[in-house]
């Protein structure tokens, strides 16, 4: 680290690369869909159950389904065991993450009915939210839910002065001047639309145009992991 900098990542990285990605369908037999996404040490599992008939009655829509997203850490995914049930962190994730799927699958053809997916992180390393929202994308292709197109998501951020994508906990950690910034992206893969964006920290508006333009092109090889593993499952949404 020179002059104060974030010069060179912990890891050997350069500053928009991602770390090693691994992603598979189908991994809960039982389910209606699920696939799970892993980055790094961070690794996220999605299965979705529906379309279903919503009850109670009142809740339900005449004229499209319903998506819930539910988002939990599970007790062991990091060094400090965590209390096991719902908290404001996992409500609130699982409700963001909940309004970036809807922008991209099509329940209009489903009223009446719920699609719940459901989002587990078994290990975290920072970028957990976005591992979950890459995991969901491919289950909800894998359960044969209409998809308008497919959602890739990353989280770029600032360790000091340095503009850097895929965010691992070292550099989430990491605090000098201005700190770290941490900003959690979502991209559809045909318009190039934002479906989600988050910031945590200060960020001049240069640097989020940059960071923004980084998680795209991030994105753009997140998605291609995520179509090898629909194509090699066999699944042709998405």
């Amino acid at each position: 680290m020179a002059e104060g900098l974030y010069t060179k990542r912990f890891d050997g990285r350069t500053f928009e690369e991602c770390r090693p990605m691994t992603a598979k369908v189908g991994v809960v037999p039982s389910a209606d869909g699920s696939a799970s996404f892993e980055t790094g040490d961070t690794k996220a599992i999605a299965v979705v159950r529906g379309p279903r008939t919503l009850h109670p009655q009142h809740m339900q829509n005449p004229r499209t389904g319903i998506l819930r997203v539910s988002y939990g850490m599970m007790p062991f995914s990091v060094w400090d065991r965590i209390r096991p049930g719902p908290s404001r962190r996992s409500e609130e994730i699982g409700k963001v993450s909940e309004w970036a799927l809807s922008s991209v699958v099509d329940l209009s053809g489903f009223p009446n009915t719920v699609v719940d997916v459901f989002i587990q992180i078994p290990k975290a390393d920072a970028g957990t939210r976005v591992a979950g929202l890459n995991a969901a994308a491919m289950a909800l292709a894998h359960a044969g839910l209409p998809m308008k197109e497919m959602l890739s998501a990353i989280a770029a951020g600032k360790a000091d002065k340095t503009l850097l994508v895929d965010v691992d906990k070292a550099e989430e950690d990491f605090h000098d001047g201005e700190g770290a910034t941490d900003i959690p992206l979502a991209i559809t893969s045909r318009s190039k639309e934002i479906a989600l964006l988050q910031l945590d920290g200060k960020i001049s508006p240069e640097e989020l145009t940059t960071s923004i333009e980084m998680a795209k092109k991030a994105c753009d090889d997140i998605l291609k992991v995520q179509m090898e593993a629909l194509k090699n499952a066999g699944v042709q949404n998405g």
